[in-house]
C-alpha cells in the first residue's frame, strides 16, 4: 500500500510539473481559458497515456482518475495566477518541463516492472512517459520540441528511468529510490541547460 501511495504521489508530482509548463506555453500563444486547460492536461498526462496503452493498462489513470485531471487544472490555475513571477524565471518552460522529467521517468519505470516486463522496456517506457506529454505540447502548439533540441533531455530521463530500475532490482529502500532518480535526472537536466551540454554530433567525415 505504502509503495503504491509513493508512486501515486510521485505521479501527482510530475503531473503538477508538466501542466505548469503545459499551462505557460498555451498562455504564450495567447489560448483562450479552455485552451490553456486543454493544454495544460495533454502536457500533464500524454507521457502516461503512451505508457499505459503500451502496458495495456485500461482505461489509463490519467481518465479513470480524477486527481490527475484535478492535479493538472490547478496547476493551470496557478500558473495563470502566478503568470507576473514566473515571467521572471529565464526559461520557465524548460523549468517545469525539467521537474516533470524526472518523476515521470521513475513511474515510469517503476510502473513497467510492476507490469512485468523486462529491464529494457522498463527504462525505455520511462524515458516515454517522461517526454510523451512535452513533445505533444509543442507539436499542437507549432513549437519545435524540447526532446529535438541540442541540449541534453531524453538522455536524462533514461538516466532517471535507470537509476530506479537498478534501485528496484537491488532492492534499494523504496521510500528513496524515486526521490534519487528523479533527483539525478533533474539535475542533468539543469546542468545542461546551464551549459548547453549536447551529445557528439555526427559530421560528414565521420559517417564517411
Amino acid at each position: 500500500m505504502m509503495e503504491h501511495s509513493l508512486s501515486t504521489f510521485v505521479d501527482l508530482c510530475g503531473t503538477f510539473a508538466f501542466a505548469v509548463s503545459g499551462a505557460i506555453a498555451a498562455e504564450q500563444r495567447r489560448l483562450d481559458l479552455f485552451g490553456v486547460l486543454a493544454i495544460s492536461y495533454l502536457t500533464a498526462c500524454g507521457g502516461g497515456f503512451v505508457r499505459d496503452l503500451c502496458l495495456g493498462a485500461l482505461p489509463p489513470v490519467a481518465i479513470s482518475d480524477w486527481r490527475y485531471l484535478a492535479t493538472a487544472a490547478l496547476a493551470a490555475g496557478m500558473a495563470m495566477w502566478a503568470r507576473p513571477i514566473i515571467e521572471h524565471l529565464s526559461r520557465p518552460i524548460a523549468f517545469f518541463d525539467a521537474l516533470g522529467l524526472g518523476f515521470f521517468a521513475v513511474v515510469g519505470a517503476h510502473k513497467a516492472l510492476l507490469g512485468g516486463q523486462n529491464v529494457e522496456v522498463a527504462i525505455l517506457l520511462g524515458m516515454v512517459t517522461a517526454v510523451g506529454g512535452g513533445v505533444a505540447r509543442d507539436v499542437l502548439l507549432n513549437r519545435v520540441p524540447i526532446i529535438l533540441e541540442k541540449e541534453i533531455y531524453a538522455v536524462a530521463a533514461l538516466i532517471g528511468a535507470s537509476i530506479q530500475v537498478l534501485g528496484q532490482l537491488m532492492e534499494w529502500s523504496l521510500a528513496a529510490t524515486p526521490w534519487l532518480g528523479a533527483f539525478v535526472c533533474l539535475a542533468i537536466r539543469l546542468l545542461a541547460l546551464r551549459y548547453s551540454w549536447s551529445l557528439p554530433v555526427l559530421r560528414k567525415s565521420d559517417a564517411a
